[in-house]
C-alpha cells in the first residue's frame, strides 16, 4: 500500500490524481490534502479519502474547514502547513500540483524527507532546479515528473542506457497555432482558455496559448534528464497523440502515445516501476486520421524562445522569467493586459535582471518577490 500526499488536491492535477487512487483502493490510499481557497470540495474529498492531515491555504477558512470535518483529521494551515503535509511521516509518495513558484518550498520539504515526489509543479525546477536536485541527491529522495510530455521522455528512457541525441518536447500549439500577430494582440481570455485539447488550469492554459508552458518544460527537462540546451527541441504536434520522443545517437526514435489525459502519467509516476491497469482514456489507434509535426513559429509565439535564454543565463535568470510570467498572466486573466503584452513584460523583466546564483532559496524566493512588483511596473505602463 503505497500512502499518497497530494498538495494542490483541488486543481485539475489534483482531481485526477484522486480518480487514480479511487481506482486503485488496494494499492494506493490517502493521507494528506491540501488546497488553497476552495474548502467545499477540499471538505468533500477529505470526508471520502479520510486523511489524516488536511491543509488549506487560506487562514481565514480554517475554522470553516474545521466545523466539516471529522476531529480525528489534523489540520493545518498556510505555507508552513503545506510543508507539513510535504513532509507527512507516514506519507511514502507526495504529488506535488499546487501552480506556480509556491510549488517550490513544499517541494525542497518532500526532498528533506525523501519522498517520492511525483511533480507537476514544472515551476518548482524552473526556479529552482539546481536547489532541488541537489536536495533529491543528498536525502536520497526520487524525483518522477508528471507533466505529460517528461513522463514520456521518463517512459522511453526506462531501462534504456544508449547515449541520447535528442528529446523532441511536443506542443498542442495551443488555441491560436494559425492566428496572425494581428488577431492575437485581440485575444480576450475567454478566448485563451479554450484549448483543443487538454481541460488543465486557467494559469497552465494561457501559459499553452503562449507557448511559454513549452518553454518551461525545456527548462524542466534540463534538469530532470541531465541535458544540454542544444539536446532539448521542441515541435508542434496539434494532435496531443505523441507525447514527447527521444532519439537515440544511432538515430532510433522511440516515442510515447496516448489519449490526452492526464491520469495516465499521474498513475506511472505513483506506481513506477509497475504497470497496472488504468482509469485513463484508451487511445484508440485506429480513430486517428494523421499525425502531423511542424516547428514553433518564435516570432507569434516569443515566450519559447525567452525560455530558452533564460535557461541558458542560468542563475536567476529563470526566476524571474516565471515570475514576470505569473504575473502577466494573472493581469491578462484579469483583462489588464493584452495577449500579445505577456512576452514584453517578461523581456522586459529578463533585460533589467542583475544575474546571481541559485542555489539558495532565500535567494530564490528574494528574486521571485523583486521580479513580480517589476512586473507590476512594467504591465502598467504597457496598458
Amino acid at each position: 500500500m503505497l500512502h499518497v500526499a497530494i498538495l494542490g488536491s483541488t486543481g485539475s492535477i489534483g482531481v485526477n490524481t484522486l480518480q487514480v487512487i479511487a481506482h486503485h483502493p488496494e494499492k494506493l490510499k490517502v493521507v494528506a490534502l491540501s488546497a488553497g481557497s476552495n474548502v467545499s470540495l477540499l471538505c468533500e474529498q477529505a470526508a471520502r479519502f479520510r486523511p489524516e492531515v488536511v491543509c488549506i491555504g487560506d487562514q481565514s477558512l480554517a475554522r470553516e474547514l474545521k466545523n466539516n470535518l471529522d476531529p480525528s483529521i489534523r489540520i493545518v494551515v498556510g505555507e508552513e502547513g503545506l510543508q507539513t503535509c510535504a513532509s507527512w511521516p507516514s506519507a511514502d509518495a507526495v504529488v506535488v500540483a499546487i501552480v506556480g513558484s509556491a510549488g517550490l518550498p513544499p517541494t525542497c520539504a518532500a526532498a528533506r524527507a525523501g519522498k517520492r515526489i511525483c511533480l507537476a509543479n514544472k515551476e518548482a525546477l524552473v526556479a529552482g532546479g539546481q536547489l532541488v536536485m541537489n536536495l533529491v541527491r543528498q536525502h536520497q529522495a526520487t524525483l518522477l515528473p508528471i507533466d505529460s510530455e517528461h513522463s514520456a521522455i521518463f517512459q522511453c528512457l526506462a531501462g534504456n542506457n544508449a547515449p541520447l541525441n535528442r528529446i523532441y518536447l511536443t506542443a498542442s500549439g495551443g488555441p491560436f497555432r494559425n492566428a496572425s500577430i494581428e488577431q492575437l494582440s485581440q485575444v480576450k481570455p475567454a478566448d485563451a482558455l479554450r484549448h483543443p485539447n487538454w481541460n488543465m488550469g486557467a494559469k497552465v492554459t494561457i501559459d499553452s496559448a503562449t507557448l511559454m508552458n513549452k518553454g518551461l518544460e525545456v527548462i524542466e527537462a534540463h534538469w530532470l534528464f541531465g541535458l544540454t540546451w542544444q539536446q532539448i527541441q521542441v515541435v508542434v504536434h496539434p494532435q496531443s497523440v505523441i507525447h514527447s520522443m527521444v532519439e537515440f545517437i544511432d538515430g532510433s526514435i522511440l516515442a510515447q502515445l496516448g489519449a490526452p489525459d492526464m491520469r495516465l502519467p499521474i498513475q506511472v509516476a505513483l506506481m513506477h516501476p509497475e504497470r497496472w491497469p488504468s482509469p485513463a482514456t484508451k487511445l484508440n489507434l485506429l480513430e486517428l486520421a494523421e499525425l502531423t509535426f511542424e516547428a514553433p513559429d518564435t516570432t507569434r509565439f516569443p515566450c519559447l524562445e525567452l525560455a530558452y535564454a533564460a535557461g541558458k543565463a542560468g542563475g536567476t535568470m529563470p526566476v524571474v522569467l516565471n515570475a514576470a510570467n505569473e504575473v502577466a498572466v494573472q493581469l491578462f486573466l484579469q483583462h489588464q493586459l493584452a495577449f500579445t503584452s505577456i512576452p514584453k513584460v517578461v523581456e522586459t523583466c529578463m533585460a533589467r535582471h542583475q544575474l546571481e546564483e541559485a542555489t539558495d532559496i532565500s535567494i530564490i524566493m528574494a528574486t521571485d518577490k523583486q521580479a513580480r512588483q517589476d512586473a507590476a511596473q512594467v504591465a502598467a505602463h504597457l496598458r
